[in-house]
C-alpha cells in the first residue's frame, strides 16, 4: 500500500494542539503499548502552522513528528487545510460558502470554504507549500493526507464564486448552449438560455426545479473538490515522492462526491467509516460499506482511515460498543480487504464539538475496558499479520452509482418513499445473508468474470453502461435486476418505449406504468411473498413468469419474471422473498457462497493471493458456530468459534 508497515497496521489520528509537550511524551509512551503503527497528523493544524497570514510556527509539528519517529511510529502527514483559520475568513468573508437557499454559512465549525474559491485555494495552496518543502523527504513521513474529509460539509456552494466556476464547467461539458439546453430539456417551463451567464446554481426555488440542472450541478461539485483535492497533489509531487490519498466517506449519510472518478487520483484508497444506529442494521452497512470501498480500491487491498473505539457524539443517539465489538467490526473491514486499521482519535477531547467522542486512550485513561480492548484488537491484528496483501475472492458483483442515487431520488419522483440507497443496501443483505461475497463496481464497469452481476434500482444509465450488461448476458452471463432501473439516460431523460427503458429487452419485459404503493401497504404475491412500495403495469415478452400479484392494484400481473439467465423483481419484496430471489439467482449462476446461510449474523469471507489462503469468520450472534482449522487469532486448532468471537482460519495449502 504505501511505505511498507509489515501486516497489517494500527493506526488513528492525533491532535498534539490540543495537549502539552509533557502529553505528547506520554501519549507516544502509550502509543507504542498499543502497539499504533501510523499516526495521522496535523489534519486541523492550519491555525497553529500558520497563526497570521504568512508567518510560520513549525517548531511544536517538528517536535512531536520528531517524537514519533524516535519511537518508530509512521506518520500519516496531513497537508493542515481542511478547516482555514479565523483570520483568513475574516480577512476575506468571500471565501465563506452559501447554502442551497443563498444564505452564507460563517466559520466557527469546519470547512466554512466555498471549492470554487481561488481566494481560498491561494491560501491554501501556500501552507501546503511550506509543509510539503518542509516534510517532503522526512523518514517518518509514510502517507500523506490531503485535507480531510473533503466534501463532507461544503460540497454543494451555491455563491456566484461556484456559479461562475460552473458556468465555466458546463461550457467544457457542452461546447454550445444549445447543446446545453438539449441536454437539460429546457423547453419546459420556458427555461431555454440564450447565453451562458444566464445560468446559475440551482438553489431553492418556489416550485421544482430542473432534474437535469441538478444533476449536473452534483457532478460539477464532485469534480471541482476533486480537482481542488488535484492543486494540493500538484504542489506535493513537487517535494515528495511518498504515496498520497484522502479520507473518502463511504458511508450512508454522505453522497455527494462521486468516488468513481476519485479513485484513480489515489495512491491508496481510504476511506472513514462510523457505525450508524439510525439505521435498521448497522452491521450490514459496514459490511457494505467495506465492500464499496474494496470496489473503489479496484480489488486491491484498502485503508480504514477512521472508526470509532466506542461512541460517536453526532447521531441523537450515540451508543458505545460491547466488549468485543470493536475487534469484530475491526475484523469484518478486514475480511473485506482493509490492511490497515485506523481510528478517530488517539486521545478523547477535554474541549471542542468532539469532546463526547470516544478515542483510543478515554477520558477515564489505561485502567479501563475500554483501554483493553485496545490492546486486544492489536495483539489479533499482529496475530493475522501473513493476511495482508490477499485480496478477497467473489463471483458476484453489485452495480452502484452515485450519479443514480443522486437522479433516483430527486424533487419530482413516482414515490418518495423509494430510496436508492435502502434498496442497494436491501440486495446486499440479501446476497450476505446466503453467504455471498460481492464486489462492488461501476456502471460500465468489466463484468465478465462474475457469474452473476446485481443491478438493483439503478434508475439512471448511459447507454454504453447499459450495453455492456446486454452484452454480458448475451455471452452467458446471469443478471438479476429490481424495480425502477434503466428508466432514464445520463441526461435524466425517458428511456421511451415501456420500461424499464435500458433493460427491457434483456429482460423479455414491457412495463406500460408505475403503480407505486402507499407506506404500510402490501400486495401478496404468488409465490407466497409480499410485496410493499412499488408496483408496475408489467407484461412479458420473452420472459416467462415467476410470481404475479393475487391482490392489489394489479392482480394476475407478473411481479417476478425470469428471462433465460436475467431475473426481474418488479416490487419492493419483503427480506425472505428477496433472500429466495436471489437464491434462484445465486443457485442457476452457479455461485458457490463463502459461507452458511445466515440472518446476517455470521459473516464469512475468503482472502486469498500466490497460494495462501484465509476464511475469516465474524460471529455477531449469541450462538456457537460449526468452523474447524487452525485459527490465526486464537492461535489454536478449533471446531466451533463462540458467540461474539471472531477467527481467521489458515486454510490447506498455506505455507
Amino acid at each position: 500500500m504505501f511505505k511498507r508497515i509489515p501486516g497489517i497496521s494500527l493506526g488513528c489520528d492525533y491532535n498534539p494542539e490540543q495537549w502539552s509537550p509533557g502529553v505528547w511524551r506520554e501519549d507516544v509512551a502509550l502509543m507504542r503499548e498499543a502497539g499504533v503503527d501510523l499516526v495521522a497528523v496535523n489534519i486541523f493544524g492550519w491555525s497553529n502552522l500558520e497563526p497570521s497570514p504568512g508567518r510560520y510556527h513549525f517548531e511544536d509539528l517538528d517536535e512531536v513528528i520528531g517524537l514519533l519517529h524516535e519511537n518508530g511510529i509512521r506518520v500519516n502527514l496531513g497537508t493542515g487545510t481542511s478547516s482555514p483559520p479565523p483570520w483568513l475568513s475574516s480577512l476575506h468573508p468571500e471565501i465563506l460558502p452559501a447554502a442551497a437557499d443563498g444564505t452564507i454559512r460563517f466559520p466557527g465549525g469546519r470547512q466554512a470554504w466555498c471549492p470554487s474559491s481561488p481566494v481560498f485555494r491561494e491560501k491554501a495552496f501556500a501552507l501546503v507549500e511550506q509543509v510539503a518543502q518542509r516534510y517532503g523527504s522526512h523518514p517518518a513521513v509514510a502517507l500523506w493526507h490531503v485535507s480531510n474529509e473533503l466534501g463532507c460539509h461544503n460540497a454543494l456552494c451555491y455563491c456566484q464564486v461556484s456559479a461562475e466556476a460552473f458556468r465555466g464547467w458546463l461550457r467544457e461539458r457542452y461546447r454550445k448552449i444549445e447543446t446545453l439546453n438539449e441536454a437539460w430539456g429546457t423547453s419546459f417551463w420556458s427555461q431555454r438560455y440564450s447565453d451562458w451567464s444566464e445560468i446559475q446554481t440551482p438553489r431553492l426555488a418556489l416550485s421544482l426545479r430542473n432534474p437535469a440542472q441538478i444533476i449536473d450541478f452534483h457532478r460539477f461539485s464532485s469534480d471541482e473538490l476533486l480537482g481542488y483535492y488535484r492543486g494540493e497533489l500538484e504542489i506535493i509531487r513537487r517535494h515528495s515522492a511518498i504515496p498520497t490519498t484522502t479520507n473518502f466517506m463511504v458511508t450512508a449519510h454522505i453522497r455527494n462526491l462521486d468516488y468513481w472518478s476519485w479513485a484513480p487520483e489515489m495512491d491508496v484508497v481510504a476511506n472513514d467509516h462510523y457505525l450508524d444506529h439510525r439505521l435498521g442494521d448497522p452491521v450490514a452497512e459496514l459490511s457494505f460499506a467495506a465492500d464499496l470501498t474494496r470496489g473503489l480500491a479496484g480489488g486491491k487491498p484498502w485503508m480504514l482511515m477512521e472508526q470509532a473505539a466506542g461512541a460517536v457524539n453526532w447521531q441523537p443517539h450515540n451508543l458505545t460498543k460491547a466488549p468485543g465489538e470493536m475487534l469484530r467490526n475491526s475484523l469484518t473491514h478486514v475480511a473485506r480487504g482493509a490492511d490497515s486499521l485506523c481510528f478517530f482519535q488517539w486521545r478523547a477531547s477535554a474541549q471542542g464539538a468532539e469532546k463526547f467522542h470516544s478515542a483510543l486512550l478515554p477520558h477515564a485513561g489505561t485502567d479501563t475496558v475500554a483501554w483493553r480492548e485496545v490492546l486486544r484488537l492489536s495483539e489479533t491484528l499482529d496475530r493475522i499479520g501473513e493476511v495482508a496483501g490477499t485480496e478477497v475472492e467473489s463471483d458476484v458483483a453489485l452495480v452502484f452509482s452515485w450519479e443514480s442515487w443522486w437522479s433516483a431520488e430527486g424533487e419530482a419522483r413516482p414515490s418518495q418513499a423509494v430510496t436508492y440507497l435502502d434498496e442497494v443496501h436491501r440486495a446486499h443483505r440479501a446476497l450476505r445473508e446466503l453467504g455471498v461475497t460481492v464486489d462492488i463496481v461501476a456502471p460500465g464497469a468489466d463484468v465478465e468474470k462474475y457469474k452473476l452481476v446485481v443491478i438493483p434500482c439503478l434508475y439512471m444509465i448511459s447507454d454504453e453502461a447499459a450495453e455492456n450488461i446486454n452484452q454480458y448476458v448475451g455471452n452467458g452471463g446471469s443478471l438479476l435486476v429490481t424495480f425502477f432501473s434503466g428508466i432514464v439516460d445520463e441526461r435524466d431523460r425517458i428511456r421511451l418505449g415501456g420500461y424499464p427503458g435500458a433493460f427491457k429487452d434483456v429482460l423479455g419485459i414491457h412495463g406500460e406504468e408505475f403503480a407505486p404503493l402507499l407506506p404500510g401497504h402490501e400486495v401478496t404475491l404468488s409465490n407466497g411473498a409480499t410485496g410493499s412500495l412499488w408496483t408496475e403495469r408489467l407484461r412479458t415478452t420473452t420472459a416467462e413468469t415467476i410470481a404475479t400479484y393475487t391482490d392489489g392494484p394489479l392482480p394476475g400481473v407478473p411481479a417476478i419474471t425470469r428471462n433465460g439467465n436475467a431475473w426481474y423483481a418488479a416490487t419492493q419484496l419483503d427480506r425472505r422473498g428477496l433472500r429466495e430471489l436471489m437464491r434462484s439467482a445465486v443457485e442457476s449462476a452457479g455461485v458457490t457462497p463463502a459461507g452458511p446461510e445466515s440472518n446476517g449474523d455470521v459473516e464469512v469471507v475468503r482472502r486469498s493471493k500466490d497460494g495462501r489462503s484465509y476464511l475469516f469468520v465474524v460471529n455477531h450472534s449469541a450462538q456457537s458456530v460449526q468452523i474447524a482449522g487452525e485459527d490465526l487469532v486464537s492461535g489454536k486448532l478449533i471446531t466451533e468459534l463462540k458467540a461474539g468471537d471472531v477467527a481467521v482460519i489458515r486454510e490447506a495449502g498455506n505455507d
